[in-house]
């Protein structure tokens, strides 16, 4: 919905006489909330309680001698006001409470890619390259290391420390993932207002050695359903080859799929978390995952349409050793 339908369907008559002080301040709340994540139902809410508000009044003052007080609509999310009243509903469980600046503009992005190629090879033939070609907002930045030959936690950590001065939200990323949603950093913006770490696929339990996030034995064995959360597709690029849809999004989960992970760099710097690089890329993300739930971190999934080119390396010699570092360190 554009800005202007947004502001038309916000904009129902005003009543006749001013509504009694609870419900401006339930009101103010939803305006403030829609601004704040750009959900839907809290603009519907809004107006089915401005309508309200409005015929009970109007029923009550025929005459039409009562004063009016108009409620402003809600904004489009894209056009937030610079500061926001101190009405505004608490955070939810996992979401650190926004500061002025914070409010006034949102956090920008840094997506983190180790590859390869060289700069320009990147950007001409790996996935994520042709994806940020095609469509990068100006708030999202790209810390690529080119021609890389370290092992991912060590370049994440490189990033981590990159970030300590001013906040950012970091998105580890792999290069052979093509991101299909042209909208995917607002969702992304908006599942960090409800998860500390956000990934797209995982696993809301951990049963002793498991070896994956969707598997639970060395058989690989795939979890129930019941227990798995998310969605990713996987193929040369779109039409995707297959879309795996692992169980419903927006769940909490306690291991995530280290294809594509994101969280805030001050929730990291705030609990001296960093990626163990005795994982160099198997495990690496399992490890992370423990970490953070050690740190009292959430951890949940989010509805972002992506492409992975790769099927995973499972039962490959860096995998086995990988699994062997892993159970060595957290012993189940």
């Amino acid at each position: 919905m554009s800005e202007t339908e947004s502001q038309c369907r916000g904009s129902p008559p005003p009543p006749a006489a001013p509504p009694t002080s609870p419900e401006l301040i339930v009101l103010e709340a939803l305006k403030v909330a829609h601004a704040s994540t750009g959900a839907e139902q809290f603009l519907k809410v809004y107006e089915q309680l401005h309508q309200r508000i409005g015929q009970r009044q109007g029923s009550a003052t025929g005459n039409g001698n009562a004063s009016r007080t108009e409620t402003p609509a809600p904004q489009a999310a894209h056009a937030l006001p610079a500061a926001q009243p101190a009405s505004a509903p608490p955070p939810a469980a996992g979401q650190a409470a926004a500061s002025p600046a914070s409010a006034a503009a949102p956090l920008r992005i840094r997506v983190i890619c180790a590859t390869r190629a060289d700069r320009e090879t990147f950007f001409s033939s790996t996935a994520l390259g042709k994806s940020l070609s095609l469509h990068r907002p100006p708030d999202v930045e790209l810390r690529l290391f080119p021609r890389n030959d370290q092992g991912l936690p060590s370049v994440y950590n490189t990033a981590i420390a990159e970030s300590a001065r001013e906040p950012v939200i970091l998105l580890f990323i792999h290069d052979d993932v093509h991101l299909c949603d042209f909208h995917w950093p607002e969702r992304l913006r908006e599942a960090l207002s409800t998860f500390d770490v956000i990934g797209l696929a995982g696993n809301r339990r951990r049963v002793p050695g498991q070896p994956g996030w969707g598997i639970t034995d060395e058989k690989f064995t795939m979890d129930k359903r019941a227990n798995l959360s998310g969605a990713v597709a996987h193929g040369p690029g779109f039409p995707p080859r297959s879309v795996d849809v692992f169980g419903p999004s927006r769940q909490q989960v306690v291991l995530l799929d280290g294809l594509f992970i994101a969280v805030r760099s001050d929730a990291l710097q705030a609990k001296s978390l960093h990626f163990d690089e005795r994982f160099d890329f198997h495990f690496y993300d399992l490890d992370f995952c423990r970490q953070a739930e050690q740190s009292g971190l959430t951890m949940g999934t989010w509805p972002i349409s992506v492409v992975h080119e790769s099927p995973g390396g499972y039962a490959s010699d860096g995998w086995r050793r990988g699994y062997d570092r892993y159970v060595e360190k957290w012993g189940d």
